[in-house]
Parts: C-alpha cells; structure tokens; sequence
C-alpha cells in the first residue's frame, strides 16, 4: 500500500523540475585531491560531519587528516569528497544596498525568469509505529512550524510511510497542514501491548535468536498471569512465552522491511530534487537488530551518501518517563511488575538507537526526550554546511554477514565528528 502513496510524490517531483527550469544548482566545492567517489558494493562509504568549538561545520580538512577504524583495525581511505549541503555564513547573498531618494521615474526591472528552489525539506511521518497521543502532538507542533522555518523559496512536502497522506513538493502551506491534519496509523504489523504473554520485537529478539534466559523468565511470568495460570502450569506458560516470541519477531520483521525499504526509496528518488534535499523522520523509532533490518539500514545510509540526502530524525514521544503506564503495569505481584518495567526500559532505549545511528551516518540531527516538539523541527530543517564522504575498500575486510563498528578520527583535539557508526558486512557467497 505504501507504494501507493510513494508513486505520487515522484510525480510531483517531475511536476517541480517542469516549473522551475532555472539554471541548476552550484556544485559543491571541489575535493582537496583529484580522487572521485564511485560507489560500489565492493566498499564502504563513511558520511562525516566535523564541527568546531562553537558547533560551525569545518570544511577545509584534508583526506589525510582522517583515520578511519573498522572493528578497532586501522582502514585505507581509498576514496575522499566534500559535498556542500547548505549555504555556509561567507555566502550568504549581501545585503541590498539603500536606493538614493530621487523624483526620477525608476525604471523597471527586467523580468528574470524563477530560480530554482533552495531547499527540499520532507517531512516523512512514522504511521506505522507512532502512538495515537505522539501523533497528535507532532501534528500540532508540525503546523505551527511550517510557517516559521521554512522560506518562501523552499519547497516541502508531508508524507507518510504506509497511509495515503501525501501533500506533494509544494510551498502552499495550507497544503501542507492539510495532509498534516490527515494524517493516520496504519500498521497491519502493530504490537499492540495486550498480547498474552506481551513479547515486543526486542525481547522477542532475546527470547528466541541469543538465548535470553532473563527475558524468556519475564515473558514467563507474565503469562502465568494474563493466562490465569498456576505456578504448577510453568511448562505451559514457557510454551505460551515461546510462541508468543516467534509471533512477534515474524511480524516485526516485516513492520522493519517496509519501513526502511520505503526511507530507502525515498531517499533514492529525491537524489533527482535539486538544491538542499532534508529528509525529516518523525517516528518514536523501531528495531533494526535483526541481520536484515541492519543490512537494510545500510542501504539507507549509503542511498543518503550517493543522493547528497540528509536525514534528521526526532523521537516523537518527546520528554518521556521509563516506568509503565497503566495500560501496562503487570496485575501480579511486585517482582513480575519491577521485571516487566525493566524490560519497558530497555526496549524503549533500543527502539531509538536506528534514530540516531541514521542521523549521525548522514549528517543530520537527532532531537529526543525533548517536549520542544516545535523548536526540535526548526532545527531538524537546517541541512550541515559541508559534508565530508570518505570511501575505504572491503578487500582485506572479513565478509562475514555480521555488524562491524567504525570510529571516525582526525588528527586535531579541537574538533568535534559526526560520523557513520558502522556498517552491516556483506556475507561471501560461496565459491567466490
């Protein structure tokens, strides 16, 4: 179904291209060496954004100032460029110059014909994973925005990822706040809480695939008590906590796999937009531990380095406590109630690691635990100065289907990095 909603906002990008024929954008300054980036499925590309003291976006550093550590091992920068994402302060236009006061008639300017638009900023609204009182929030805080920080060069566009709300690229606000306002959860895949036992993606995770003595023991317990069990009916309450765990991590996975597919396309088509491209995800975050939801995140991040994208992120559930709600507290005794808020906890932290493992791997800007709903998309809209892309092969790389970490360094204490945190390895095919 999200197709659906997808196909129409590419037809609105054609529509834009058509309207403003203008000359195309400035290219981004040149690398400091004559190398190219080529992408390929035979190497990485690490996104890094590198500020100063006063949090300014430094552009002026070379490939050799760079280290790149994949798992703790020293890497080769094969591949070195700079994209220039925004408008630093030096270019900003002058401003215009006082007219002097005369009784002669002042010409009239030629007509010029329109420039192209600045800057795309996309708003993509996570129907599938937020709850009913985050939307409503993040919509009344999306609309007051709207008219606050973006200009009337922009152009910007509301979005959903299952449902049909779909404004198209446009600068109408009324528009805008439109399919704001229309916006609806849509998830055939939802968790929704009361399941018996309840098992979220996470624990089912740590349930079924690593083993997770600790947290089959909750699910065991909270079985024995939705299911009205005896504690003699434990084997059963085990079978119960199992199937309810496999329940879950079936329909997870295919939640994630539309998910990030969908940001993946996206992020692939609006490489066409010309200007600044932002891509704003308002979501409460979802799973991505998973061999596919990770291999899947990949993509997204290096679609992003390729189409000159970058994706901001806000955690809609905003200043948000740790301990459960009403809806729920486990009815039995204390124990079961400690463990479950416990496990609450730990699945709410990994729910926004995605968030800002995205916004950090393309140089964008993670808001969360913040009620600033408002003021947090003001700052998402703001695309970094300078963007450094480095690439570094996978030939002498162990191609081992598993997770790899990267750290990012440069030669120089005062500054800060913003980097891509790691990388999901292919898996070598056999015979090759």
């Amino acid at each position: 179904m999200f197709v659906c909603c997808f196909t129409a906002l590419l037809s609105q990008h054609s529509a834009i291209a058509r309207q403003f024929p203008g000359p195309p954008p400035p290219p981004p300054p040149p690398p400091t060496n004559d190398y190219k980036i080529e992408v390929n499925v035979n190497s990485v590309l690490v996104p890094v954004v590198v500020r100063d003291a006063r949090g300014h976006a430094v552009g002026h550093l070379k490939k050799e100032d760079f280290h790149i550590f994949d798992q703790d091992k020293p890497r080769q920068i094969s591949g070195f460029a700079i994209q220039q994402r925004a408008p630093a302060e030096s270019d900003a236009p002058p401003a215009a110059s006082a007219v002097p006061a005369t009784d002669a008639p002042v010409p009239s300017a030629p007509q010029r014909p329109a420039a192209p638009p600045e800057r795309f900023v996309i708003f993509l609204f996570d129907d599938m994973h937020l709850s009913a009182s985050d939307l409503s929030l993040v919509q009344k805080a999306a609309s007051r925005m709207l008219g606050e920080s973006l200009a009337d060069s922009d152009r910007a566009s509301v979005i959903s990822i299952f449902g049909r709300a779909d404004s198209g690229v446009t600068n109408d606000r009324a528009k805008l706040e439109d399919a704001i306002a229309k916006l609806q959860l849509r998830n055939p895949y939802r968790h929704t809480g009361h399941e018996c036992p309840d098992v979220d993606l996470y624990h089912a995770d740590r349930i079924e695939n690593r083993n997770d003595r600790a947290a089959l023991e909750v699910a065991i317990e909270d079985a024995l008590v939705c299911g009205h069990l005896d504690p003699i009916m434990r084997n059963v309450a085990e079978a119960m906590a199992h199937q309810e765990a496999r329940t879950t991590l079936e329909l997870g996975e295919q939640d994630v796999r539309t998910t990030l597919i969908f940001i993946r396309e996206l992020v692939r088509k609006m490489a066409g937009l010309p200007g600044q491209r932002t891509l704003i995800l308002i979501s409460p975050g979802f799973f991505t531990v998973t061999p596919e939801a990770m291999a899947l995140q990949s993509q997204v991040i290096e679609m992003a380095a390729r189409s000159n994208v970058t994706i901001s992120t806000m955690d809609a559930r905003g200043l948000y406590t740790t301990g459960l709600d009403a809806s729920q507290e486990a009815l039995g005794p204390a124990r079961e109630t400690r463990l479950k808020a416990q496990s609450h906890v730990e699945s709410m932290e990994r729910t926004e690691d995605v968030m800002a493992d995205i916004a950090d791997a393309t140089g964008g800007t993670f808001i969360h635990n913040s009620n600033d709903l408002e003021g947090g998309l003001e700052r998402l809209a703001a695309a970094p100065e300078y963007v450094y892309l480095l690439e570094f092969s996978l030939n002498n790389v162990k191609l081992d289907g598993a997770y790899h970490h990267l750290k990012v360094k440069v030669d120089r204490d005062d500054l800060k990095l913003q980097a891509r945190r790691g990388y999901f390895a292919p898996k070598a095919q056999k015979g090759k």
